[in-house]
């Protein structure tokens, strides 16, 4: 490559892997508060609900044949008149629950409520309707159920901002042309209008700044080598190419570390991602 030849730098794979890692978490977090709030907790209180009726059953059964004298028909007779208690808010339950529900017909067999424990009925019951065996430990109020959908609303509004920024970031580059810097802004600056370049944070965290006055405007640039370009040698390391040849042009004032080894000052931190890593 001549030397007259454009240098580009465009996103590495190190921010677009993780700017999509990011989106995707968040998609799944609101696809998974999504089901909570609109159906999930529903199913949940229902079979709650369902358990705890077997509870009631199983307890009503003993105390009414205490002294083995109870009938089949007087405990069928009872049980087809009974109803499960389901709280007084239908709205926390699913929708395709016709209030008032009666007792399983599970319930009603005199034989088996005698003969097995009430979770031993609640086990073929879950089994032949689809039920989770283990029901939840309590239920889910109103509250709960609403804090589910902002949840949801809050995840999915991150995820698109962060695929706002994957889809505007992948589509950008940073130039370092023969006469002129081009940001990832589309902001096209002369070198002649560079007035102080800041190096301190570059070979730390791979970041620059560029203060300009010009036909430009006045402002101050920010280079991100990690984002754009990326040092990895075995790809040329592009930002420290564009580096290069903005620092042969720039003829302001250079602010950098006296010694590329220094160690890191008690006001810099160290990077939290390594330029050998993008």
């Amino acid at each position: 490559m001549a030397y007259s030849d454009p240098i580009i730098c465009r996103p590495t794979a190190w921010f677009v892997c993780r700017a999509a890692i990011v989106v995707l978490m968040f998609a799944v977090f609101t696809t998974l508060f999504y089901i909570d709030g609109s159906v999930g907790y529903r199913e949940k209180n229902r079979v709650f609900y369902l358990h705890q009726c077997f509870k009631e059953a199983s307890r009503v059964f003993a105390e009414q044949n205490i002294d083995q004298k109870l009938t089949v028909d007087q405990w069928v007779e009872y049980a087809s008149s009974q109803w499960v208690k389901f709280p007084e808010d239908h709205t926390i339950l699913p929708t395709n629950i016709d209030i008032p529900v009666p007792w399983p017909e599970i319930l009603h067999d005199f034989e088996r409520m005698k003969s097995l424990q009430w979770n031993q009925l609640w086990l073929d019951y879950s089994e032949v309707e689809g039920l989770a065996a283990n029901p939840p430990e309590k239920s889910y109020d109103a509250r709960s159920i609403r804090e589910q959908w902002v949840f949801c609303f809050i995840c999915a509004a991150i995820s698109a901002i962060s695929l706002y920024f994957l889809i505007r970031t992948s589509r950008r580059r940073i130039i370092a042309c023969e006469d002129s810097f081009l940001s990832q802004n589309g902001l096209k600056i002369s070198y002649s209008e560079m007035r102080q370049l800041d190096l301190r944070k570059w070979e730390s965290k791979g970041i620059a700044f560029i203060s300009y006055e010009g036909t430009a405007g006045n402002g101050r640039l920010r280079v991100d080598g990690l984002t754009y370009g990326g040092f990895k040698k075995d790809k040329g390391q592009p930002a420290e190419m564009l580096m290069q040849r903005i620092r042969s042009k720039f003829s302001g004032e250079l602010l950098e570390y006296t010694s590329r080894t220094e160690k890191f000052t008690d006001k810099e931190e160290p990077a939290e991602q390594s330029k050998s890593d993008a």
